[in-house]
């Protein structure tokens, strides 16, 4: 099964770090990365770019965009992973190594449920 670890942050402490900050964060995750990518279990991964250029749709019908992302909490969405894990304990361990290159950022870790065209999903057992 495929689960997400989205990546939260409060975004102004990652923009006030230096350039060596950054790199030395980046490097752990890097580190992080290739330890899932040797299991092949490490799906797409992303650094979202500054919440000041994001917008939201919201509402019903067409929606309404709206700038900025409106998050709920000091916390801003700043990457997600795509791991392939057979069961969520093994995502979360997955979070952990994350979270041990980057301590303070927030991981949110949910189940991944591939839609189709055409095509009928039965649920899985973790969300039966």
């Amino acid at each position: 099964m495929l689960y997400a670890i989205l990546a939260y942050h409060e975004e102004h402490i990652v923009t006030s770090w230096t350039p060596e900050e950054d790199a030395a964060v980046m490097d752990g995750l890097r580190e992080a990365h290739a330890r899932v990518r040797e299991k092949g279990t490490l799906g797409p991964a992303a650094r979202l770019g500054a919440t000041k250029n994001a917008v939201t749709l919201r509402g019903p019908g067409e929606g309404v965009v709206l700038d900025g992302p409106f998050a709920e909490t000091k916390e801003q969405l700043l990457g997600l992973y795509l791991y392939d894990c057979p069961d969520q304990s093994t995502a979360i361990a997955a979070a952990r190594d994350l979270h041990r290159a980057n301590p303070t950022a927030v991981y949110e870790i949910r189940p991944v449920r591939l839609m189709l065209p055409g095509e009928t999903l039965e649920p899985s057992e973790a969300e039966v």
